[in-house]
């Protein structure tokens, strides 16, 4: 197919493909992409692209928006992005890196946190423009000797090479016999859908394969599989995920979001800058010359990078007013311009430990002692250097836990 397209066709095949295979873990074929793409600019007709998505949870974080930026992509370039919810598989649960079987959600889990997730997903990717289905339509209509068909695809050995099936085989751990349909029913989709090239984070790989090899089964062309990478979290180490505390959110607020993307470790401003930040890929490619170069300064990167994030979420004041309050909070010692204001009801005189799970700045006294003797803890932006010290509660007082954290006080 490459070789019957025009000049001005194969010039856009390679700026395609230069985008479309930016930051992409792996390409599964990669030659099969490539003619993908010349298929579709040869005959004008878009890809279909589809990510699916078992909504377990109502909260998206800043490592979703890796393969969502590539879906911004795809759609740049007019492609077709076919997101599609999970609400009969959800009902299984993705086993991908569990020790045991998910709990099912129940219809009103997955109508709630689908609602949530279209939310979110719309601040980076155009939401009028995506295909949403939802994969009951068609799994729900399935009989039950076309289910066996469909195991018959896949032997039980191969199922066990799944490192957490493996792990549980292993230790002795129940594997139920509904887990092992997730991977098939999630390449179903794929058939049932004609689509031609799945994303998920490497993670998946296992699944999104399957989708391949049910598309052969029916005699349909395969996809072709695009693997993005897996970001670590704030602590640098361990995914970015919202049970590890260690997670950016995409609902957070704008302050929160450009404080929490300054705390990055260093190692990392490269890999968010490629994966998450919306920059084009020229801007990205400056930014890692001129840090390389010691020309600009780590501190001044993760500036341009958390306005980055603010920006794409929120939009360009945003990100101003963001950036102007962490240069006067962090660098001047300054207050911010807006603290939340909470009505104290308490009494005159508390314990400065007591004060501060009273608020909710933190979960507990053990804690409060804790930030105390790390000198973490200002009233009126004075340093609080006795845990056992009783304070007294004043209208207009400000009380501040670590660098993101102030509250208010307001006495009637």
């Amino acid at each position: 197919m490459m070789e019957q397209l025009n000049d001005v066709q194969k010039r856009e095949l390679e700026k395609q493909w230069e985008v479309l295979s930016y930051g992409v873990s792996s390409i599964i074929p990669e030659g099969e992409f490539k003619e993908k793409i010349a298929k579709s600019i040869k005959n004008e007709q878009p890809l279909k692209v589809k990510l699916g998505l078992d909504p377990t949870a109502p909260d998206v974080h800043l490592g979703h928006t890796v393969v969502l930026n590539k879906l911004k992509q795809f759609q740049g370039f007019g492609h077709t992005v076919q997101l599609i919810i999970g609400d009969f598989t959800g009902k299984i649960g993705d086993p991908t890196g569990k020790s045991i079987a998910r709990t099912a959600l129940t219809d009103e889990e997955v109508k709630h946190n689908a609602r949530t997730y279209f939310e979110q997903f719309g601040k980076v990717i155009d939401m009028e423009k995506v295909e949403l289905h939802y994969n009951s339509k068609w799994l729900s209509q399935i009989g039950f000797a076309e289910v066996l068909k469909l195991a018959s695809t896949v032997t039980v050995a191969r199922m066990l090479e799944r490192n957490d099936f493996h792990h549980r085989y292993k230790e002795n751990k129940p594997i139920h016999l509904h887990e092992f349909f997730y991977p098939v029913m999630q390449g179903y989709d794929s058939f049932a859908l004609e689509s031609d090239i799945e994303l998920g984070g490497t993670d998946q790989e296992f699944n999104v394969l399957f989708g391949r090899q049910v598309q052969e089964h029916f005699g349909r062309e395969k996809q072709v599989v695009l693997l993005m990478p897996l970001i670590e979290g704030l602590d640098g180490v361990e995914k970015m995920s919202k049970s590890k505390g260690n997670y950016i959110g995409v609902n957070e607020r704008p302050e929160d979001i450009f404080g929490k993307t300054m705390s990055i470790p260093d190692a990392l401003i490269t890999k968010y800058f490629e994966l998450v930040s919306p920059l084009s890929m020229e801007e990205v490619q400056e930014v890692k010359r001129t840090l390389d170069d010691g020309t600009l300064h780590p501190r001044d990167a993760k500036m341009k990078l958390a306005a980055s994030f603010v920006d794409m979420l929120y939009g360009k004041e945003a990100a101003h007013q963001s950036r102007q309050q962490f240069i006067n909070v962090f660098q001047k010692k300054a207050m911010p311009d807006v603290i939340p204001e909470v009505m104290w009801e308490g009494g005159e005189e508390i314990l400065i430990v007591d004060l501060l799970k009273e608020l909710g700045l933190l979960p507990s006294k053990s804690e409060g002692r804790r930030m105390i003797k790390n000198g973490g803890v200002r009233i009126d932006q004075e340093k609080v250097m006795d845990a056992f010290q009783t304070v007294q509660v004043t209208d207009r007082m400000v009380v501040q836990v670590g660098k993101r954290k102030f509250v208010k006080l307001r006495r009637s």
